[in-house]
């Protein structure tokens, strides 16, 4: 397919995990893509550093990218972020400040850095990364939840916000994603392949979902095809959230 050909991207945390899946793909169907990261991506698109809780760094990183992408800008895909586990009581105030400042306000420093470049767009789209922890209850993941319900809150209020000057903003909804992330959580349980049948075991799949499915859906919202779409929040979560499957007979 190439029906990004002619249209310019950019990808935060597009080094690695759904980030670099995204970034590969949108540029196999056409695009000009640039990725910003905290270190330089070793791949054949353009990269920037930049860090996304300093304002400065996000600034300065965008306006180098879309410089690099030919002085325009179509397409976000608002994807860095990290993880957290634990309960209410397992995380300080200072991880909690760390985690909302990487994946809220790293997504309204980036949006804000882009949309003067995107209102020039005939084709401008927004697409925030989320996750299922933002619809359904996790265990031992309060602050990540908490994070994640921000991000699909503020996906709709920017989706109202920006509608009427030709910019759709949607979400993907992520379940568990064979990332490198989920393989460093997997690494650090005590018994790794109990926890990794676990997390297959609660997807109705019975499998982790692939950084290239979640890729799939993220081009698709922010591709030519889904103009009639924004505000939206598009699960990937092999049926985690829908889906109440009777147990399988012995």
């Amino acid at each position: 397919m190439t029906d990004f050909e002619g249209l310019r991207a950019l990808v935060t945390g597009g080094a690695s995990g759904i980030g670099r899946a995204t970034a590969e793909l949108l540029a196999e169907r056409g695009a000009l893509v640039a990725v910003l990261d905290l270190s330089k991506a070793d791949a054949p698109f353009l990269s920037y550093e930049a860090d996304v809780t300093h304002d400065a760094s996000v600034r300065q990183a965008v306006a180098d990218a879309v410089a690099g992408l030919g002085g325009g800008l179509d397409v976000l895909v608002n994807n860095a972020g990290i993880g957290a586990q634990g309960t209410v009581e397992d995380n300080d105030d200072a991880e909690w400040h760390r985690v909302m400042d990487v994946n809220v306000l790293g997504m309204v420093r980036t949006a804000r850095a882009c949309l003067p470049h995107l209102r020039r767009s005939a084709h401008a789209a927004i697409v925030n990364t989320c996750s299922i922890a933002a619809t359904a209850g996790l265990p031992q993941r309060a602050l990540y939840s908490a994070s994640k319900g921000a991000v699909y809150s503020l996906t709709l209020a920017m989706a109202a916000d920006h509608v009427r000057e030709g910019i759709r903003v949607n979400c993907v909804n992520p379940g568990t994603v064979d990332t490198p992330w989920v393989g460093r959580l997997l690494d650090a349980a005590g018994d790794p392949g109990a926890e990794r049948a676990a997390l297959k075991a609660r997807q109705p799949t019975g499998r982790l979902v692939t950084a290239a499915e979640v890729a799939g859906a993220i081009a698709y919202l922010a591709g030519p095809l889904s103009g009639a779409t924004t505000g939206t929040a598009l699960a990937v979560d092999g049926g985690m959230q829908g889906l109440r499957l009777r147990p399988e007979a012995r």
